[in-house]
């Protein structure tokens, strides 16, 4: 096991300004203040040196634990670029093929349909091109959301109850497999459940529980000490929870329980981790594949999964996915990719890739410049200020 820390540097060393770098602990210092943000892990890190690395406010504002520096959080959506990294191993291994068909390794999948509209009516018909590995790394297997919106399909999602964590990884297969496509797939971008399934299709591959096979080939080997589908017993102390009541007065967001076993570990959303656990995976990925000697992606792979995968296949605008993917973007398999240096709403280089989760939690890895930032806080209905905020507060304390 190696040490769980990463090198640290002074800000100036390595290009950061460190009173602006003070600057973005202090904005962050006066939400909680103001009682918007509950408490925060914050860690930024250039050309292979931690800058940053600090614990605000509460872990825990009903009984009003101070945040630590290994405070434990509920990552969600951040499973998603891990589980991508498990698949592309398996690539690796000669095990798949990223345009093989879904249906070769979840044969559930070889009769799915997919739903058309005509004159108001739905008709459904099997789909031009199968769903394949690459359509699921990239959200274009004509799957989504139940959380997305309420069209026909998402409420079948609803109705099927495919957020319960009560199924096992297959039985969750089985149960998407049943309900018609949303889109033709390869034809349009739509976040989804896309990488619930590949959580599936590893244990299928591989003969290993999702877990089991992430533990062996990615938290073990980079010294990820604390991150997995359940907290045990005597690390439960160290998880960090939200305000029982939303501070900007909407419904509070009830958050997974990771604190018992669930059926599904849900290769979407189900992982809990730490700041410096995530760091570590981040470090890696900037370092192409490699952490302290011991390398789990080549760094081809690295590069391939970073790119942009879209082309031009158009992202789903009219429904709430579109949000989720800003103008000048596009996205890789597990990662949004940022396409030009300008357009988006927020800073950040040309190639820059990022991903978050619901309860609040950011990363972005910016290839450019060296660096990457991730803030794990968990305030789930902020989420879309805090996120940018960060960003915007990192780039501002660089001054090359």
């Amino acid at each position: 096991m190696m040490d769980a820390g990463l090198p640290t540097g002074a800000p100036d060393a390595v290009g950061f300004c460190p009173e602006r770098t003070q600057g973005l602990v202090d904005v962050l210092q006066a939400e909680i203040a103001k009682a918007r943000l509950p408490g925060a892990v914050a860690l930024i890190a250039r050309r292979g040196q931690v800058v940053l690395n600090t614990a605000l406010g509460q872990q825990d504002p009903a009984n009003g634990t101070p945040m630590a520096l290994d405070s434990i959080f509920r990552i969600y959506s951040m499973t998603k670029p891990l589980v991508s990294v498990a698949v592309m191993q398996l690539m690796e291994q000669g095990k798949l093929l990223l345009s093989d068909p879904v249906a070769q390794y979840l044969p559930e999948f070889a009769e799915v349909q997919v739903t058309a509209y005509i004159s108001g009516h739905a008709v459904q018909h099997r789909p031009k091109a199968p769903p394949t590995v690459q359509d699921l790394l990239r959200h274009t297997a004509g799957l989504t959301y139940e959380i997305l919106g309420s069209e026909p399909i998402q409420r079948q999602y609803a109705k099927a109850r495919l957020g319960s964590r009560e199924r096992s990884n297959a039985e969750f297969a089985t149960a998407l497999a049943a309900i018609p496509l949303m889109f033709e797939p390869g034809t349009v971008w739509e976040y989804s459940r896309a990488t619930d399934l590949l959580g599936a299709l590893v244990e299928v591959v591989s003969g290993q529980t999702l877990g089991a096979f992430l533990k062996t080939h990615i938290f073990d080997p980079l010294g990820m000490v604390d991150t997995g589908f359940v907290v045990p017993p005597e690390h439960q102390h160290r998880i960090a929870e939200p305000f029982a009541k939303d501070p900007d007065g909407g419904i509070a967001m009830p958050l997974m329980d990771i604190r018992q076993p669930a059926r599904m570990e849900a290769g979407g959303s189900g992982l809990a981790s730490t700041a410096m656990d995530y760091a570590r995976f981040l470090q890696c990925m900037l370092n192409h594949g490699e952490l302290n000697g011991v390398r789990i992606l080549a760094p081809h792979t690295v590069r391939y999964m970073t790119a942009d995968h879209l082309g031009d296949i158009g992202v789903h605008r009219a429904g709430r996915s579109g949000e989720l993917l800003p103008p000048g973007h596009g996205f890789g398999l597990g990662f949004a990719v940022r396409m030009e240096d300008g357009v988006a709403a927020v800073a950040g280089s040309k190639g820059l890739y990022y991903w978050g989760g619901i309860a609040g939690t950011t990363f972005f890895v910016d290839p450019k410049e060296d660096l990457f930032a991730v803030m794990m806080i968990q305030a789930p209905n902020q989420r879309d200020y805090y996120r940018p905020l960060f960003r915007n507060l990192v780039y501002a304390a660089l001054r090359d």
